[in-house]
């Protein structure tokens, strides 16, 4: 099975999930301490929301696409490194309370895509060292050569 996903950082993650839970009809599906995530059949929809400022609007922090197993990232990591993108690969990392192997791309305005499989769950939101999961804008301009993933995660 695979789904797209749409991370959003929210300034009211509470008002947050009361809204998406009624406009998709379904309560989310992992609930932790400034995370929610809802895995929604239908449309096919991983939503992950992260608790950002107060007071700020709502904005997209990444895209992604889940899939089922480590060999479909391996497979997405081949096609996509042989139509030209950069990629960088994320083996056992750990980020938004789940284990993960991924690949990240960056479309054209820079917009962050990951191809994930998540292994299992996890004790943490923050990203495990080292890892492009969770990078602030910050972290990337002052690390140019490790592509960020514009605090995307999850």
């Amino acid at each position: 099975m695979s789904r797209v996903q749409l991370a959003l950082h929210v300034p009211d993650l509470d008002a947050s999930i009361a809204f998406y839970s009624k406009l998709f009809g379904t309560e989310p599906a992992k609930l932790r301490d400034g995370y929610a995530n809802f895995a929604i059949a239908e449309p096919p929809l991983k939503l992950v929301l992260i608790e950002g400022t107060a007071g700020e609007p709502t904005h997209l922090d990444h895209l992604g696409v889940e899939v089922g197993t480590t060999e479909a990232v391996h497979a997405a990591t081949t096609r996509l490194s042989e139509a030209g993108l950069a990629t960088t690969e994320e083996n056992d990392t750990t980020c938004c309370y789940a284990l993960q192997d991924k690949v990240w791309v960056h479309g054209p305005g820079q917009e962050p895509w990951e191809v994930y499989v998540v292994k299992a769950d996890a004790d943490t939101l923050a990203k495990q060292q080292g890892s492009t999961c969770c990078t602030s804008a910050a972290d990337a301009d002052a690390d140019a050569e490790e592509p960020a993933a514009a605090s995307g995660c999850c």
